[in-house]
């Protein structure tokens, strides 16, 4: 297993960081103790961040990049991330707790990206459940948190927080494929996102939500439920080959989402896809 000196070796930049400025970010963050390393271009800031955690980096090492070149989102799909235009961020938490006490996590990291985005440029994203950030339902950005155990004691050993947020890109930036589904800050605010500002805006609203994670779930719940643009939808919750219809009513303690199924069966979605009517062209 590598040492950290040798991780970050591996990540020295080699390509231009097209305006990103770790002494910019740094300026922005005040008295925030987080430590962040900024990189032109990695595989993946989840994958490095994690082996960067299994041998010892501690609680608020943040890594960022330009680039990445296997970005990855839930369920094992890719998350593209090309270089200038948006931010590729994870950062490293460490809370003493059993896992089952970390099931609102995501929740908690998309509230505070919602408060860095609005923080940083003056709009404040929605949130499909579980983890996307949506503007005008269309994606702006997207979530993936895992967790690492410990194997003697099963608590938690440590946590990554993945966020990618599109913040420079025109329409003819995305693919075809996606153009009528994804936005950008810049296409939301007309002129360009400042990407420094922005990446100081995510550590110190993580910074903030780990120090209460553990101590003000329902709060938290509280302000996520207000966020997230699911509620009072209908959805179609796609499991395998599965497919069933419901209308989104609550989120639980747990950070599930409660729903009435066309039945009238009462049930809770704590995995698989949910799509949303009216959203990413579901009709």
């Amino acid at each position: 297993m590598m040492d950290i000196d040798a991780i970050m070796e591996q990540l020295r930049p080699r390509l231009d960081t097209h305006g990103l400025d770790s002494r910019v970010i740094r300026s922005h963050l005040g008295d925030c103790p987080w430590r962040v390393y900024l990189f032109s271009e990695v595989d993946s800031t989840n994958t490095r961040l994690k082996e960067m955690a299994k041998v010892g980096s501690p609680a608020g090492t943040v890594l960022v990049a330009d680039r990445q070149t296997g970005g990855r989102g839930r369920l094992g799909r890719s998350f593209l991330s090309p270089g200038g235009v948006g931010v590729y961020l994870s950062a490293l938490i460490r809370p003493d707790c059993a896992p089952t006490e970390l099931m609102h996590l995501t929740c908690a990291v998309a509230v505070a990206m919602c408060d860095a985005v609005e923080n940083a440029f003056g709009f404040r994203p929605g949130i499909k459940w579980t983890n996307d950030l949506v503007v005008e339902n269309k994606k702006l950005g997207g979530i993936l948190t895992e967790l690492g155990l410990d194997p003697k004691t099963g608590r938690v050993s440590y946590a990554i927080l993945g966020i990618g947020i599109n913040c420079g890109q025109t329409a003819s930036d995305f693919d075809e494929s996606i153009r009528s589904m994804a936005t950008s800050a810049r296409m939301v605010l007309g002129r360009e996102a400042d990407r420094n500002l922005l990446i100081a805006e995510m550590v110190r609203a993580l910074e903030n939500m780990d120090q209460t994670l553990l101590t003000s779930t329902d709060a938290m719940l509280g302000r996520y439920r207000r966020d997230c643009i699911t509620l009072g939808k209908w959805v179609s919750i796609l499991r395998g080959d599965e497919v069933r219809h419901a209308l989104a009513l609550d989120i639980d303690a747990e950070g599930g989402l409660i729903v009435r199924y066309e039945s009238g069966e009462i049930g809770t979605v704590t995995s698989g896809e949910v799509c949303v009517r009216g959203l990413y062209g579901y009709i």
